[in-house]
């Protein structure tokens, strides 16, 4: 097996990881805490560097950096836009998704992007149509970003 192909797997298998943890933490209380959001941001752009340094490509990992800005800047704006609706953490997070999506291709960025809305918007329909949640409910949208960050590199 190729070192890097091991890299890049144990690399998608850690953030699976602090995905699930972020998914039960966001659940619970309605956080994503910095202090696991931020250290996974900072880890993935020096590992992204490491990656365009040791193949000698800087497509992909400026590629990552550009998908970072733009998904994280998008979300940052729906923070301004709906003050209740979008966390910070939700940005931070954002950011997180667009540097791997971005590293992986535009195709990926798009698709894991546009599922995290279409499945939080039917999960909220779901609880709706079950008399179970109301316009004004509170959801948990970082599992629906983490779920849709799934399908973009799986289907990306």
């Amino acid at each position: 097996m190729d070192i890097r192909l091991a890299l890049v797997v144990l690399v998608h298998g850690l953030l699976l990881g602090v995905g699930t943890w972020l998914i039960v933490i966001d659940v619970r209380t309605h956080r994503l805490p910095n202090r696991i959001v931020l250290p996974t941001l900072a880890s993935l752009i020096g590992l992204g560097a490491i990656d365009a340094l040791c193949t000698g490509e800087s497509g992909p990992f400026l590629r990552a950096l550009l998908g970072m800005l733009l998904l994280g800047g998008f979300y940052a704006v729906l923070r301004v836009i709906s003050c209740a609706g979008m966390g910070g953490g939700d940005v931070k997070l954002a950011a997180v998704i667009g540097l791997v999506l971005g590293w992986h291709g535009w195709q990926a960025l798009a698709v894991g992007a546009a599922a995290a809305f279409v499945l939080g918007a039917l999960y909220a329909l779901v609880l709706i149509l079950l008399r179970r949640a109301d316009g004004s409910t509170r959801i948990a949208f970082g599992p629906w970003m983490i779920a849709g960050a799934l399908l973009g590199v799986v289907l990306g």
